[in-house]
């Protein structure tokens, strides 16, 4: 089967403009993101997928090959769907252009699980360490059944018990891996799907149509950076 990583990046984020040019200790977090994914699988196999043209340029004074998008796209999937129409891959594993900590390891783990059940909507999973991290709100929780199926995502603290108290919880880590025609299908909707637009959460997008979502759990507790006091705990975890 055919692949490759592709990491969507876009500079117009609502929480936090211009988050892939984001200088972390002389490299830009795209960078990071970048070659974290080319320890994984190597630097062929690796693509960054923009509508910016400073995105672009920043991209290629690294070496990095870039695939320009549409600005319309809804979400990164929906980018990942446009990059595959020129890539026309088999499988597409997605790594978000805002987790500069991510773990080669758990890119690999992902592509095995995918090549073990082609066809499936695989996503990652991670647990919990910190109550601070089960009340945030842009850390999206993840509730699944015994055998990893997803039940729900959300960014509200789940699961909780009747009194609100942390018990146990995962969090996603933001590497997916989707097949060409789960691309294809999820960009084929003009808009986000109802509960998907209420939790900002676009993997939603294939439990409301029916479709499963097989998480597995990795190890590895990257750092997401969703608003710019983010970048200081990366930095942190850098220089630790």
């Amino acid at each position: 089967m055919k692949y490759a990583v592709v990491i969507p990046a876009r500079f117009q984020s609502s929480r936090f403009p211009g988050k892939p040019l984001v200088d972390i200790l002389g490299k830009s977090m795209i960078q990071r993101v970048w070659e974290r994914c080319c320890d994984a699988v190597g630097k062929e196999l690796v693509y960054i997928a923009t509508d910016s043209e400073q995105i672009q340029t920043c991209c290629n004074a690294f070496g990095a090959q870039v695939i320009m998008t549409s600005a319309n796209c809804l979400t990164g999937t929906d980018r990942l769907a446009e990059a595959n129409q020129q890539l026309n891959c088999d499988f597409i594993i997605n790594v978000q252009g805002d987790e500069p900590l991510i773990e080669p390891e758990d890119i690999r783990s992902v592509i095995t699980s995918y090549k073990a059940n082609p066809n499936t909507v695989i996503n990652a999973m991670c647990p919990i360490t910190s109550e601070e991290e089960f009340r945030s709100f842009t850390v999206p929780k993840v509730a699944a059944s015994k055998t990893g199926n997803l039940l729900y995502m959300s960014r509200s603290p789940i699961p909780a018990t009747k009194t609100n108290d942390f018990v146990f919880g995962f969090k996603q880590v933001c590497i997916y891996a989707f097949s060409n025609s789960h691309l294809r299908f999820f960009a084929s909707h003009q808009q986000k799907t109802p509960i998907e637009q209420v939790e900002d959460i676009e993997i939603l997008r294939f439990l409301e149509n029916d479709i499963p979502v097989q998480m597995i759990e990795v190890q590895s507790s990257s750092i997401a950076v969703d608003v710019p006091s983010d970048v200081d705990k990366v930095i942190k975890a850098l220089t630790l």
